[in-house]
């Protein structure tokens, strides 16, 4: 067995220990060590993933306040570059969310506005698009050059956009299985570079 000295391992072997002494709290420190270890294979620092999350949470809230059912809203931040995806019923309201976001956060560092203005999409477009980024993190698992793990994944209208800290060679590879991909429209590249 190979000794294990990184802080997150140690967390893992922590609560793995605990979920023996413990039986009935077992799938709640499984779920808390794979989130711990998706957190430690992500290029972010902790902190700005949980500004990430905030800066989602935020500007949803906010919007579904606002304005309910007019729009349909997806906000995914990513290292602090926000994608606005979606639908807003004029440009008055599009601009408003895209202020809102810029607000929200002192960590937004770019706002990247993809909505459309026009009537909300129906529930079997939004299908077909959970069902496209299903397939392209598949295709990205089954990739030896695409890293899935560092990649974000989003789709609006067939249209996907990748996010994450990657290579430029990384980068290049996912944006290729994407686009490859069966019912995929357009790619997108929202990438951070490392080199």
């Amino acid at each position: 067995m190979r000794a294990c000295a990184s802080e997150s391992c140690v967390a893992v072997v922590a609560l793995v220990a605990a979920a023996a002494i413990l039986p009935g709290c077992a799938p709640v420190i499984v779920a808390g060590a794979a989130g711990a270890t998706m957190m430690a294979v992500d290029r972010r620092t902790s902190g700005a993933q949980v500004d990430d999350g905030t800066i989602e949470v935020k500007v949803e809230s906010e919007a579904g306040t606002r304005w309910g059912n007019d729009i349909h809203l997806n906000v995914t931040s990513y290292n602090g570059n926000v994608l606005l995806t979606g639908e807003a019923p004029n440009a008055q309201v599009k601009s408003e969310i895209v202020r809102i976001t810029r607000a929200t956060h002192d960590r937004v560092r770019n706002v990247y506005d993809e909505m459309v203005i026009g009537p909300v999409t129906d529930l079997g477009a939004r299908s077909n698009d959970t069902y496209i980024t299903s397939k392209v993190k598949a295709r990205m698992i089954d990739s030896d050059a695409a890293k899935s793990i560092y990649v974000k994944v989003v789709t609006e209208r067939r249209v996907v956009f990748l996010m994450g800290i990657v290579s430029r060679q990384e980068g290049d590879a996912a944006a290729q299985v994407a686009a490859s991909t069966e019912g995929v429209a357009r790619v997108v590249k929202l990438f951070e570079y490392s080199n």
